[in-house]
C-alpha cells in the first residue's frame, strides 16, 4: 500500500526539485513554485533523457524520493503530466520571445535571440524521443504541433513586419504568407519520418531551413548582418 501524503513528501519532493533544476543541462520552463510544478520539473528531466515510454509514476516516485499516491493527489495519469509539461514548454518559450521583441535592439538582434529561444528548446528533443512519443502518445506529439500553430504565425509575424519596417526584409513579401510558410517549415523539425530519412537531429534540421529561408528573404545587405547571427552560423 503507498503512503499517506504528508509533510516529509512535499519537502523531499521539494528539495529533490531546486537541486534538479539547478543540474539541468535543459533549457528553463515555467513551473509553479508549488508541488505540481516540483513534480513536473522532475518528470520533465526524465521525460527528455528517458523518452516517454521511460517516464513512469515508480521511476518518478523514486527520483523525488515520494509515494505515486502523492503524484496522483496532483496528476490524474502519467499524459496528464507530460501534457502539462508541453503546456508550460509553450507558456514559457511565448513568454521569453515576447519580452525580445518588447525589448531593446534592431531586427538582427531580435531575430537572433528569439531564434537561439526555439533552437534551445528544439534541441533537447532528440529523433529517439519524438519517434518514441509520436508511437506511444500520438495526441501529446500532436500538441507539440498545435503550440506551433497557436504561436508562430503571430511572433513570427511580428518580427517579420519588423524586418521589413527596417528594411531588412524585402518589402515585396506577404508577411502574412510568410508566417504560414514558416509555421509549415517547423512542423516539419518535428516530422519523425523526415528526421528519419534525413538522419538529422531536430537542431540540426532547423538550422538548415533557417539557412535556406533567410537567403531568400533577406535583404542583400541584411544577408551579411543576420546571417552571422543564426544558430548554426559559426559551424558553417
Amino acid at each position: 500500500m503507498p503512503r499517506e501524503n504528508g509533510p516529509s513528501d512535499r519537502s523531499t519532493a521539494s528539495t529533490g526539485a531546486h537541486e534538479t533544476a539547478a543540474q539541468s543541462p535543459f533549457p528553463p520552463v515555467d513551473f509553479d513554485d508549488g508541488p505540481s510544478g516540483t513534480i513536473l520539473a522532475a518528470a520533465r528531466e526524465i521525460l527528455l533523457r528517458e523518452r516517454y515510454s521511460g517516464l513512469t509514476m515508480d521511476r518518478l516516485a523514486r527520483a523525488l524520493g515520494v509515494s505515486k499516491k502523492t503524484l496522483y493527489v496532483h496528476f490524474s495519469s502519467k499524459d496528464a503530466m507530460v501534457a502539462a509539461i508541453i503546456a508550460a514548454t509553450g507558456v514559457s518559450m511565448r513568454r521569453q520571445v515576447t519580452a525580445i521583441l518588447d525589448g531593446p535592439g534592431g531586427f538582427p538582434e531580435k531575430l537572433a535571440a528569439l531564434l537561439r529561444v526555439v533552437a534551445d528548446h528544439v534541441g533537447v528533443m532528440s529523433p529517439d524521443f519524438l519517434q518514441d512519443l509520436n508511437r506511444f502518445a500520438p495526441h501529446l506529439f500532436d500538441e507539440i504541433q498545435a503550440i506551433k500553430e497557436r504561436n508562430i504565425p503571430t511572433v513570427f509575424g511580428r518580427v517579420m513586419r519588423l524586418g521589413v519596417e527596417q528594411g531588412m526584409i524585402r518589402a515585396d513579401i506577404d508577411v502574412t504568407y510568410l508566417a504560414e510558410y514558416w509555421l509549415q517549415v517547423a512542423k516539419g523539425v518535428h516530422d519523425t519520418a523526415m528526421l528519419a530519412r534525413t538522419g538529422l537531429t531536430p537542431r540540426a534540421t532547423l538550422e538548415k531551413a533557417l539557412d535556406l529561408f533567410f537567403l531568400g528573404v533577406l535583404t542583400p545587405a541584411a544577408r551579411k548582418k543576420v546571417g552571422r547571427q543564426l544558430p548554426g552560423a559559426s559551424r558553417a
